[in-house]
């Protein structure tokens, strides 16, 4: 009797057994590397977005629902159009402990080519600007020219191509390397070539826009602050100096952000921490069972020569392939699931949402899988080491 044949043997003569100890490693499994997978892409995305803010303040006209508007463009790429006189960035820079500022312009979206929803196109200063151009030059390291634009990653077009912007040709320059948030979804360009995509609007009917041309209107200003200035002094400074803007502390609006954050990724991991000892137990019970049926057959086995160790590695082999082939798929579903639906993650939390690398990825799955392994060799040993360990006489004559 070949013995290394054997566990497969048994394994394949249970099918529904097998099966439904299969699926409990798979559920495992997939638990493990989802619930780890998830929670890096959260926190990978909270932390992109923090560093590619760059500025302390965000200041927006009244009109708009600072943080809310802010967030929504940030996290969710939800189209923002507002606007306020350009000589607010004036008052702006006046106000004690401004280091810099820089203006964006919020161009009404449109429906571009390469999307079947609204996208952002957000025109922005090259000479002042601090906050985009240090994440553009991923991209693009030149100055942008006339109908030249930078994409965000989530937009399908790629370099070199074409994109129609309100019947404009717009030549895309360089694209962003995903951020897990909004501005994955948004256009940039200067604020010429926003002034060629408004006068274009205005050809096709779109007369509004003519009303807020970037000449004399902006949506925001960013804001730096100087080196010892406390930054809630100078935002509570703007708000009071300058009537019909709202001054908000980017911090501000990441906190609400990082709150949720820890509390999904702590539910996250409470989940998979119950998840594996429901798995044990629900292991543990099911060989136990299983012992009690098989105790004839390891009986057999002894008479005919095997050693314990023999069939404690039987028993223990058998539950290494039932976990590694559990695992396996387990990992295959949370995979699809993590990456195919992590976009709805990102819009129903209202969180961003950046896949971990390849790394990081191999690390997760290799550390559900051990999850999955030790569960199952943790619930077999008792088991194996029972049936080793039976009077094979006794249990032989128990059935004459």
């Amino acid at each position: 009797m070949n013995i290394r044949m054997l566990p497969l043997r048994n394994l394949l003569g249970r099918p529904f057994r097998t099966l439904a100890l299969l699926l409990i490693a798979a559920v495992m499994s997939a638990s493990v590397f989802g619930g780890m997978a998830a929670s890096a892409s959260l926190q990978n995305g909270l932390s992109s977005l923090e560093s590619r803010l760059g500025a302390d303040i965000i200041v927006l006209p009244d009109d708009a629902k600072a943080a809310v508007d802010l967030k929504n463009i940030l996290l969710q790429g939800t189209p923002g159009y507002f606007y306020m006189e350009r000589s607010v960035q004036e008052g702006i820079a006046a106000v004690e402990g401004v280091a810099q500022t820089s203006s964006q312009y919020y161009l009404v979206s449109a429906n571009a080519e390469c999307c079947t929803v609204q996208v952002q196109i957000i025109g922005f200063d090259e000479e002042t600007d601090f906050s985009v151009k240090p994440w553009l030059k991923q991209a693009y390291s030149g100055q942008l020219g006339e109908n030249e634009i930078i994409v965000g990653a989530a937009l399908s077009t790629q370099t070199g191509h074409s994109l129609k912007l309100y019947g404009v040709e717009c030549k895309v320059v360089g694209k962003l390397e995903a951020t897990g948030t909004g501005l994955d979804t948004a256009i940039y360009t200067t604020d010429n070539t926003v002034r060629t995509l408004i006068r274009a609007a205005e050809e096709k009917g779109i007369h509004v826009l003519s009303r807020q041309s970037p000449d004399d209107m902006l949506s925001s200003v960013y804001v730096k602050v100087q080196d010892g200035y406390d930054i809630g002094e100078v935002e509570a400074k703007i708000n009071l100096t300058l009537d019909g803007v709202q001054a908000v502390r980017t911090r501000s609006v990441l906190t609400g952000t990082a709150d949720k954050l820890a509390v999904i990724s702590g539910s996250i991991r409470l989940l998979i921490v119950v998840v594996w000892v429901l798995v044990v137990v629900i292991l543990t019970a099911s060989f136990s069972v299983m012992a009690s049926v098989r105790r004839r057959e390891f009986a057999v086995l002894r008479t005919l020569g095997f050693s314990r160790r023999q069939l404690v590695r039987i028993v223990m082999t058998e539950s290494s392939a039932i976990c590694f082939a559990g695992a396996a798929a387990g990992l295959l579903i949370a995979w699809i699931a993590v990456y195919a639906f992590g976009r709805q993650l990102e819009i129903r939390a209202g969180l961003p949402y950046l896949l971990p690398d390849v790394l990081h990825t191999v690390v997760y799955a290799l550390t559900a899988a051990a999850a999955v392994w030790a569960a199952g060799m943790l619930a077999s040993a008792y088991s194996a080491y029972g049936l080793s360990h039976t009077d094979a006489g006794n249990i032989l004559r128990e059935g004459d």
